[in-house]
């Protein structure tokens, strides 16, 4: 694939250009400037594989989340005059604001159900929601590949780990992707979103508090005591779950929808995959997560100073990962703007890596590997509807929201 040459260049996340299409932008920042300042936001991008590896094994402090994994712009129009404190206790933000202890405290109540062990015993289950949606679904001739399919079982799976009803996946999926979405030059303001999603999380806690025993991620968070003593309240606790409720909602079908997309764009690749289904598609989901996975960065602010890039970076300002652009490196992977289904792959950063690294990333695996495996039994030919896909702007989620299919 040839990237268009920009002239002139310069680098926002939230420039409106940037959020159609950050890859020809990622590919001038790696060649050119693999340490850029963005000074609108007192922030450094990272574009290179390497230098993302490196800074997010760093776990000692040098590197902050206080400020937000994911900050929109107006948090980031604040210019910090040295290190930035941690967010106050109560009340309790996403405790992905947090580092250790916190953190890892309050991620060890919401991982037990998403360990491998525990995570291999839904092979079944995702199994038979995704035929479920088949056989609702291929009798139409077409339908939306990331929406329809994807979709629904993924949010499906979310309603059954948080002890919704199942039937309110398709809410829950639409919830869940309103609050993706960001005006250019803003970006994503999950804060606003929020509400949306509380009005399902609050009553589940609401509920294991009268019902003990009856939700096992719930019932570690309302157990669990901060360092001075303190527990969560209902709308703290409900905060807690958002990493499951929109991580195990949103990314998982836009790689699927895609990934099947680009094994239909070429037909030998296809027969390699479909000629031993269990034995390719485990290799497969790796290059469709490299490829495919459509979160850009995750930020972070710096607590002590840092020195990369012949630049020392000061406290109280930002860096910025582009993992993204760490997944088209042509430093880690040769011709990376191509689609390789059996490419190797050692290293990827699509789950993130260090402290604050994706708590579903078995499940993720899973889930993709199932539901294209399910997908090529049972669907012998199909064709995308290329000039009806969407892929809104984001600084973000940047993935295909709406894939049309006909089988």
């Amino acid at each position: 694939m040839n990237m268009p040459v920009i002239q002139d260049f310069s680098y926002d996340p939230f420039d409106p250009a940037v959020m159609a299409d950050p890859l020809p932008y990622y590919r001038v920042l790696r060649d050119d400037y693999p340490l850029y300042y963005i000074a609108a936001w007192d922030t450094y991008a990272l574009s290179r594989f390497d230098d993302i590896w490196r800074v997010l094994e760093i776990n000692d402090g040098t590197f902050v989340a206080s400020e937000g994994t994911l900050p929109a712009a107006t948090v980031l129009a604040k210019h910090n005059d040295g290190a930035v404190p941690d967010p106050p206790v109560h009340p309790m933000p996403f405790h992905a604001n947090f580092d250790a202890p916190i953190y890892d405290g309050v991620r060890r109540c919401t991982s037990g159900p998403f360990r491998p062990r525990s995570v291999g015993t839904l092979a079944g289950r995702i199994r038979e929601l995704a035929n479920e949606r088949l056989d609702a679904l291929l009798p139409r001739g077409s339908f939306d590949l990331t929406q329809d399919y994807g979709g629904i079982v993924a949010a499906s799976v979310v309603c059954e780990l948080l002890g919704l009803p199942v039937d309110l996946a398709p809410d829950v999926l639409a919830t869940v992707n309103a609050g993706s979405l960001a005006q250019p030059g803003s970006g994503v303001e999950v804060a606003n979103a929020r509400p949306g999603y509380l009005e399902y999380l609050i009553p589940v806690v609401q509920q294991c508090r009268a019902k003990p025993g009856s939700n096992r991620i719930v019932d570690n968070l309302i157990a669990y005591r901060l360092p001075d003593g303190s527990a969560f309240d209902d709308v703290e606790a409900a905060t807690q779950l958002l990493g499951v409720f929109i991580g195990g909602t949103e990314t998982v079908p836009k790689i699927v929808a895609h990934g099947l997309w680009e094994l239909a764009r070429y037909a030998d690749q296809m027969a390699q995959v479909r000629a031993d289904l269990d034995a390719t598609v485990p290799v497969a989901r790796e290059e469709m997560i490299r490829y495919c996975a459509p979160a850009q960065w995750f930020a972070r602010t710096v607590r002590k100073p840092f020195e990369i890039h012949g630049t020392t970076i000061r406290p109280g300002q930002r860096v910025i990962t582009l993992l993204a652009s760490a997944n088209r490196d042509e430093r880690e992977y040769p011709n990376p703007d191509e689609f390789i289904w059996n490419r190797p792959i050692d290293r990827l950063l699509a789950f993130g890596r260090g402290q604050h690294f994706c708590l579903g990333v078995h499940l993720a695996r899973l889930e993709i590997a199932i539901m294209v495996s399910e997908w090529l039994k049972r669907v012998p030919d199909y064709r995308i509807d290329v000039q009806r896909a969407s892929r809104p702007p984001s600084s973000f989620q940047w993935g295909w929201n709406n894939v049309p299919v006909e089988v």
